[in-house]
């Protein structure tokens, strides 16, 4: 029966992860963000085709997603496993139902913004230092797959770190952010390979003029 929770709160959590937010604000200005820029539904996509107005509130709703879903779905089970095993399971559900979005054709984002919001939940402390990186690097070169991709690099060495310097990490969040490091390099390897080639594409920062 435990696995029946598990089951459950990563079904829940899925669908909760699967809201097309880019989708639905590029709706709002009457763009289907499907057939702009790199075609992805997510924030990165978000920032470039919309700006960062409309951008960084699809991340933030991103992030929300994955911690609501970490942090509430858990508590609305009455599973006897211990909570960390939920939180990871609606957590993980999440994320994957922002990748393959159940409303889109199993098309979506990259997790990013949503498996952050996932791990704030678990581990803010670590979480702030790797989104710290993320905002340097992404602002700092107008390059937003080049910040996801050091910050999910420094996850498990930041975590490991601070279980051993701070405060205890349980091994099975520890293990969690190697996959998701994984994962974040595996959905985003076409980025890789257009980094490699000096053709990545930039979005506008905030004080960059237009044209």
């Amino acid at each position: 029966m435990s696995w029946w929770n598990l089951l459950v709160v990563a079904a829940l959590g899925y669908l909760l992860g699967g809201v097309p937010t880019a989708y639905l604000a590029g709706r709002c200005r009457g763009i289907d963000i499907r057939t702009q820029g790199s075609g992805n539904v997510g924030g990165t996509n978000a920032l470039r085709v919309l700006g960062w107005k409309w951008g960084l509130p699809v991340m933030a709703v991103d992030v929300g997603k994955g911690y609501l879903a970490t942090w509430l779905l858990p508590r609305l089970s009455f599973s006897p496993l211990p909570g960390v095993y939920l939180a990871i399971a609606a957590g993980v559900g999440a994320v994957l139902g922002h990748i393959f979005s159940p409303y889109l054709g199993f098309r979506g984002g990259k997790g990013v913004a949503t498996g952050a919001g996932m791990l704030l939940a678990l581990i803010p402390g670590p979480v702030g230092i790797c989104a710290a990186i993320f905002f340097l690097v992404a602002f700092g070169t107008g390059i937003v797959s080049l910040g996801s991709l050091k910050a999910g690099a420094a996850l498990p060495l930041v975590t490991w770190l601070w279980g051993r310097w701070v405060a205890p990490v349980p091994p099975a969040v520890q293990w969690l952010t190697v996959a998701l490091a994984g994962l974040v390099f595996w959905t985003h390897r076409s980025n890789i390979r257009r980094l490699l080639a000096g053709k990545e594409n930039r979005f506008r920062r905030p004080w960059e003029r237009r044209g």
